[in-house]
């Protein structure tokens, strides 16, 4: 996302996250003109608010926030290929020796953090408008993260992801009617399966070869995202052509919810 935006005319992009060794790696990597590394923590409100107001202090306001922090948490209880079915007490022992904590956790970061990052922001996003440096009809944005993992009635990599994921839509739905008056747009991006840290234990699971194709009958695209997917949409979203949108949710998944038990 941050080498499209950068690619694409961005003036300045912080990027947000604990490790300032991932970030400073990041923002050398892309452009340091543009890319700003700025450590913090999502979960901890003082920390946000620290946050925006140095974006304050230095820019003064902002147009688009992605909100794109995400944990996969706890894993179900599930049969190795060829082996039994798990009983109903080995599953149910597995599922609490998890401490409640490690499960909402998840919540923590992927719903509750996204909802104070989104309000901790809010100022900033205002003062965009009334720059209208993108135009009238853009108007300032915040796009949040979720996966198609939030629609899937599976139980797939964790009971606490995939309904923290259903949460943030539902939530992201709710902001976007609440920011109306205000003229602050906000929409879901839900991704399918796109290589990277979190992901890399359920693409793993589904073989990929070595160019990334995949059975067609787990993705109808044949093969997983690649970065130029999930920057097309991303793009899209940001610019004018994407503005008509609002409480949108943008599926980026080859196909793959398609082919899922699932509720969209």
């Amino acid at each position: 996302m941050t080498k499209a935006l950068a690619a694409n005319g961005a003036h300045r992009i912080y990027i947000v996250g604990r490790r300032e060794d991932v970030l400073r790696s990041a923002a050398e990597s892309i452009n340091p003109e543009i890319v700003i590394p700025l450590p913090g923590d999502v979960t901890c409100r003082e920390s946000l608010l620290g946050i925006a107001k140095q974006v304050e202090a230095e820019t003064g306001y902002i147009n688009l926030l992605i909100c794109n922090a995400g944990i996969m948490g706890p894993k179900p209880l599930k049969a190795a290929p060829g082996a039994p079915l798990p009983s109903l007490s080995e599953y149910r022992a597995h599922a609490l020796e998890t401490p409640m904590e490690e499960f909402t956790n998840v919540y923590a970061v992927n719903t509750t953090a996204i909802y104070y990052t989104t309000l901790a922001f809010l100022s900033l996003l205002d003062a965009g408008n009334n720059k209208n440096n993108m135009g009238a009809d853009v108007g300032s944005q915040v796009i949040t993260t979720s996966s198609i993992g939030g629609f899937s009635r599976l139980p797939g990599a964790s009971f606490a992801y995939n309904s923290s994921k259903a949460a943030v839509t539902h939530m992201t739905k709710m902001l976007a009617t609440s920011f109306v008056p205000y003229g602050i747009r906000c929409n879901v991006l839900a991704p399918g399966i796109f290589p990277s840290e979190l992901a890399m234990g359920i693409i793993g699971a589904l073989d990929p070869g070595k160019t990334g194709e995949m059975d067609k009958n787990i993705v109808p695209a044949g093969r997983a995202g690649r970065e130029e997917d999930i920057a097309g949409a991303v793009l899209w979203m940001a610019s004018r052509a994407g503005s008509y949108l609002n409480g949108s949710v943008v599926v980026v998944d080859g196909g793959r919810l398609g082919m899922l038990t699932s509720t969209y």
